[in-house]
């Protein structure tokens, strides 16, 4: 494996130059692909240069999942960036050059634009330019006696609410459902640890909502830090810190399979009277410290969920089988376009000798291109004008 090593200048808005050594895993023989992608980070929880930071991390991440890269030193390369160390990043490929585009204030929000110049991999992320249709359920506050105080006993349907407008505003790679008013499940079976019956309702919620992926949520403490030493004297100086801990789970829709969790939790005080009722679809209570840290860690859950699923392969089940065209359930709305090809997947579910159920895929010779579509569906036909003998409604149509 040879090394090699590229002089990348980065100009930055101190006009200082930045020589970086990247370490190189493949061949240069083929042209590079610059790739544009834009990061954010809040400004109001962070000073300019921390949220800077943040916001190149973020963008440089999105371009070397789209290019295939490894990673796991992204926040190593940034550092290098602002601090002309020298750094090295593994990758499938190459980086040859990377430079600020653009940097926009607004709302306590930074936007910083990059170009990279990376070299085309065997492997790359085409699936990034599709929209993976999500759907969000109902989150459940697990210990309901903690929303005494201020009265947020709504507090779970508000923050789904917020989420899902955080995810209409800044997600790139979702098309999300809101479905908030409809209670689930989940939490209860999740509690029983009854896997086997959560796969069940995320298949079965895929099904009827014709979304990819599902996301259920938990509100595990919403409690106050002194409760646990019984001081309460922390009133009489008006703030108390409460703490906030929500568990975000992403399921697949049409397999059901547990396909990402993770935990936010963060305190912040609360600066209500301990007596008053708060509206926690008011402005007061986002505006409040303890609002916008809720705000902050969903900004983080939108991004988590964006790089989690961007590379994914986007599926769309088959609506209708007619001879060598068929309809798909992914329209405009998930950015397909006119041209694209994908592949048939023919769906197979089995079950073991556990009695678990399964969900197979068995990958059909056929490919085919969309020719029309709708917001929300698309009809393809074979590029070879043979007919679907073994594909039938309901089996998947992808693109990797």
């Amino acid at each position: 494996m040879a090394n090699n090593c590229f002089n990348t200048l980065i100009k930055w808005q101190n006009k200082i130059s930045i020589i970086i050594c990247l370490l190189v895993t493949t061949s240069f023989s083929a042209s590079a692909q610059w790739y544009e992608t834009q990061g954010h980070a809040r400004t109001d929880t962070n000073n300019l240069e921390v949220a800077r930071t943040k916001a190149m991390e973020n963008a440089l991440k999105k371009a070397l999942l789209v290019a295939g890269a490894d990673v796991s030193s992204v926040q190593r390369v940034v550092n290098g960036l602002l601090t002309q160390d020298k750094i090295d990043i593994r990758a499938t490929g190459s980086v040859n050059a990377v430079e600020i585009v653009n940097e926009t204030h607004s709302d306590n929000l930074i936007s910083v634009t990059i170009r990279a110049d990376i070299f085309p991999q065997e492997k790359q992320c085409f699936a990034v330019n599709f929209k993976k249709s999500v759907l969000l359920t109902k989150s459940k506050v697990k210990h309901r006696q903690q929303a005494n105080i201020g009265q947020i006993y709504a507090i779970d349907k508000a923050v789904i609410n917020r989420l899902s407008k955080q995810l209409s505003k800044q997600s790139n790679y979702t098309s999300n459902i809101n479905a908030v008013n409809n209670t689930t499940e989940f939490s209860r079976l999740n509690n029983n640890l009854d896997h086997d019956k959560i796969t069940e309702l995320a298949r079965t919620l895929g099904y009827s909502t014709n979304s990819q992926y599902v996301i259920f949520s938990e509100i595990n403490d919403i409690s106050f830090e002194e409760q646990r030493t019984n001081s309460w004297k922390i009133w009489q100086q008006g703030v108390y810190p409460r703490n906030f801990a929500l568990d975000i789970y992403l399921y697949n829709g049409i397999s059901g399979e547990l396909h990402w969790h993770q935990q936010y939790q963060d305190t912040k005080p609360w600066t209500f009277s301990k007596r008053k009722a708060v509206d926690v679809n008011g402005t007061a209570f986002w505006q409040s410290e303890y609002g916008a840290m809720i705000d902050k860690l969903l900004n983080q859950v939108v991004s988590d969920i964006d790089e989690t699923i961007m590379c994914e392969p986007s599926r769309g089940k088959i609506l209708r089988v007619d001879g060598n065209q068929i309809i798909f359930n992914l329209g405009r709305n998930n950015g397909v376009k006119v041209g694209d090809e994908f592949t048939l997947l023919r769906l197979k579910h089995f079950t073991d000798n556990t009695g678990s159920l399964y969900t197979g895929y068995t990958v059909s010779p056929h490919k085919v291109k969309v020719t029309q579509l709708t917001r929300e569906t698309a009809v393809a036909a074979s590029a070879d004008n043979s007919l679907f003998n073994n594909i039938q409604i309901e089996d998947l149509v992808v693109r990797y």
